[in-house]
């Protein structure tokens, strides 16, 4: 766990202390009045964002009590809270304590801003702060330097890491020079990293040239001259960063100028645009799994490049390949300066140089340039001194039927490529429909070595529908991280877009990975394990198929709704009414779970007739899919089978809690017609008797009784089914008007809850039900079941 999820996890200031040892690695820690004291380096700690200045006041005073008592004092002093950190060299402290001006607090605990005001003319100019979000590397490095030699050593500038800095530096310091143009952004910038503070290491592009006025730094560039409105950041700033950047990077660094111009955004929008904020967290991510130098060693290939914003941050696009289907915005990113020294061209990936017969063979288009054939001929040959390949791609979402295309109507039959046609041959089913799905197909046959870096769907790490093409398709996780949909222009929705590195060379079969969770902004808010089990561990499959044999059935669509399904279904003997339980996924749960007095014919099919046996079953997978409210983290989770034992009470809390949901819509009625004949609705799933509720007539089944009978209920049952009991009394006793009998069906005394229910709501305004007393009951049980859904093993935790 990186230091930014540890931080995020954290609820006390022991747990922000804990997370910043742990990632420091931090030997002989004692805690104390100083709250992190090592031989080395002394901390001042706070669960919420404090003022740095603040935070070393406070170390001030055990410093300055140190001295005075003769102890030994440490070489830095640094100061922590959850969002950032701050170091500092003791000895560029040490002066303001012969400062007789200075009023001390009586304690440590008394260092506030007064005492902070005090010693900043001292300290401001030596702090170097990090921003624990986008420094977390550089502060770590900075810290554990300065314990090993007792000194900082700064970030250097690389051509890997050269567009975060600028990024940096146009936040950090670009911002308070009041620039006209922002592409005059990059000259300045060129002029300040090539400059060691001195003197000019090397003369950056024309025009541009840094002066100092004392210690002031001058900006010149053509007629106009820019000074800092504040320099507290370019002090920060070049307190983390080194320069200049290493001789030998020197050169390229000012070659890729171009690459940091200005981006026009909206060049880049449109079906397939990759928010600039969300590529920048994806450079870091394959920065983090391949190394410093990935970009100097890695050929990138993007074959779904559209107008390049994948590749904005890229530093060296002599290695970079881009291409893209349409032949338009092949030449807007080919006259958009950012990409020189890229290969772009047009290629119609999912049917371009496919054979008949499955194979790859470029004679067909010639459209493929002969420096990446050359390149992935030998990358599949292990030729030596061959650069690894790295796909790189933001693939269309698009699915036949689906309506899920990045912004795009979906169509019937935009499924239908050439790669289509291998993935029919290859019998793995519903994937073969997924357009992202064909991409993996090919690149798994063409580039078999290649590292896979995609922004997609999760859907083929866990989804049942892939396991067949998870059979075939098998690489092993490095890592990434999964972000909100919306944070995509043009998708709706609620559902997490992943972004995951694979190492296709070794062909591991998919098992649980962790990601990375970042909100729609970007920022670091948690981690997320994705469980990966065959589709016979999953809940849809926990309960014996029922057979249906019998005479017809009457299909619905609602509790009293007769579906228009052309279809016969057929009636299970014995049958109690039917559990509709649909696809295995969160996604799902909350539309495709409901109980019904006959079959349920509407949404996308799938359940089971229930009986006194499965009965019990039933209860629990109903629950445990309507428990778990549907968010974008948890949208693919699958449910599984419990992993522990089931006690009586967790079956009977499910039990109770099933029958007073709201999709439970068994009913009593009589008079539904379909297929030109009369139906009636036997209800089976009355927990009372009619002397319980002042029921006028006989109920037709008592099976619920009976069923329940014996049963010993939890405290929190038992305040459901009393509270119930007043509902169900109250609408027994109650006269509705013609309107709401005929609306509900109430010609029958055997009324299911969703009777009962919309009864006395749809006459609240004539006769108000107080259904508070109810509410609060049922919220306890919720409450109560919703952490077995994971103790039990029904989810991943």
């Amino acid at each position: 766990m990186t230091l930014a999820q540890a931080l995020t996890k954290a609820r006390t200031e022991e747990d922000v202390k804990d997370a910043y040892i742990s990632a420091l690695g931090l030997k002989g820690v004692s805690k104390n009045l100083v709250d992190i004291q090592t031989q080395e380096i002394w901390f001042e700690a706070k669960a919420v964002s404090t003022p740095p200045i603040v935070m070393f006041a406070q170390l001030m005073f055990y410093i300055r009590a140190a001295r005075k008592r003769g102890e030994a004092i440490p070489a830095f002093l640094a100061v922590i809270d959850r969002d950032k950190a701050a170091i500092m060299p003791t000895e560029k402290a040490l002066p303001l304590l012969d400062d007789k001006s200075i009023v001390w607090p009586k304690s440590g605990s008394g260092a506030g801003k007064e005492l902070g005001a005090q010693i900043a003319p001292y300290v401001q100019t030596h702090i170097v702060q990090y921003e624990i979000a986008h420094d977390e590397a550089a502060f770590i490095k900075a810290a554990k330097d300065a314990i090993r030699e007792r000194r900082i050593i700064r970030t250097p500038i690389t051509p890997d890491n050269l567009r975060q800095v600028f990024d940096r530096w146009v936040a950090m310091i670009g911002g308070e020079l009041g620039v006209k143009a922002q592409a005059d952004y990059a000259v300045l910038f060129f002029a300040d990293i090539m400059h060691d503070g001195h003197q000019e290491a090397i003369r950056g592009p024309a025009g541009a040239r840094l002066l100092f006025s004392g210690e002031k730094p001058v900006f010149i560039l053509g007629s106009d001259q820019y000074e800092l409105a504040d320099d507290r950041g370019y002090r920060n700033f070049w307190a983390i960063y080194h320069r200049p950047p290493e001789q030998k990077h020197r050169h390229y660094l000012l070659e890729r100028r171009d690459s940091l111009l200005p981006v026009d955004e909206q060049k880049f929008k449109g079906a397939y645009y990759t928010p600039l904020q969300i590529v920048d967290k994806a450079y870091g991510q394959l920065r983090a799994t391949l190394g410093d130098n990935w970009q100097d060693r890695y050929l990138v290939w993007d074959m779904c490049a559209g107008v390049g914003n994948l590749e904005a941050k890229h530093s060296n696009l002599r290695n970079v390949f881009m291409s893209t289907l349409d032949q338009a915005d092949v030449m807007i990113t080919k006259l958009n300066p950012a990409f020189a020294g890229a290969e772009i061209f047009q290629y119609d990936y999912l049917n371009d140089d496919v054979t008949d017969f499955g194979e790859i063979d470029y004679h067909l288009t010639t459209k493929l340039p002969m420096a990446l054939r050359q390149a992935i001929a030998d990358a599949r040959e292990g030729k030596k001194g061959a650069k690894p390949i790295l796909v790189l791609i933001n693939p269309p979402y698009a699915e036949s039927g689906s309506g899920i295309a990045k912004g795009d109507e979906n169509k019937i039959g935009v499924e239908k490529t050439r790669i289509n046609g291998w993935m029919r041959e290859l019998n793995i089913g519903y994937a073969s429909k997924e357009l992202f799905a064909q991409f993996l197909v090919r690149i798994r046959h063409e580039l078999p070595n290649a590292t896979l870096a995609m922004f997609s769907t999760l859907k083929y790490v866990n989804a049942p529908n892939f396991e067949l093409f998870r059979e075939i398709w098998r690489a092993n996780y490095l890592g990434g991280f999964v972000l909100h949909n919306r944070a995509f222009d043009g998708l709706t929705g609620n559902f997490p877009i992943g972004f995951l590195i694979w190492d296709q060379k070794t062909k591991a079969q998919l098992s649980d990975i962790s990601t990375d969770v970042l909100d729609r902004a970007g920022t670091l808010i948690g981690e997320k394990v994705h469980a990966v089990r065959p589709a016979s561990f999953l809940l849809n499959v926990w309960i014996a198929k029922t057979i249906a044999k019998g005479g017809p059935a009457l299909p619905l669509s609602n509790a009293l709704t007769v579906a228009r399904n052309p279809r016969p279904k057929r009636q299970y003997d014995g049958g109690l009414g039917y559990l509709y339980a649909s696809n295995n996924d969160l996604q799902h749960a909350g539309q495709e779970t409901l109980i019904t007095s006959s079959i349920f014919t509407g949404g996308n099919g799938g359940g089971v007739w229930l009986t006194p046996t499965n009965l019990w079953q039933g209860a629990i997978v109903f629950s445990v899919r309507m428990l778990i409210p549907h968010t974008w983290q948890n949208h693919n989770d699958q449910f599984l089978q419990p992993s522990q034992p089931l006690t009586d009470e967790f079956k009977s809390d499910c039990l109770i809690w099933m029958l007073f949901n709201g999709k439970n819509l068994t009913a009593g009625a009589d008079g539904l017609r379909w297929d030109d004949c009369d139906w009636s609705l036997i209800n089976h799933f009355v927990p009372f008797t009619e002397a319980e509720v002042g029921a006028k007539g006989r109920f037709e089944s008592d099976f619920m009784v009976r069923y329940m009978a014996g049963m010993v209920f939890s405290p929190e049952v038992r305040a459901v089914l009393d509270e119930g009991r007043k509902l169900w009394t109250r609408f027994h006793a109650t006269s509705f008007p013609r309107k709401i009998r005929d609306l509900y069906k109430l010609g029958r005394f055997d009324a299911g809850w969703y009777q009962v229910r919309r009864s006395l709501e749809a006459y609240s305004d004539t006769e108000p039900t107080d259904f508070d007393p109810w509410k609060a009951a049922y919220a306890a049980l919720t409450v109560k079941l919703r952490p077995k859904v994971y103790e039990l093993g029904f989810l991943p935790k």
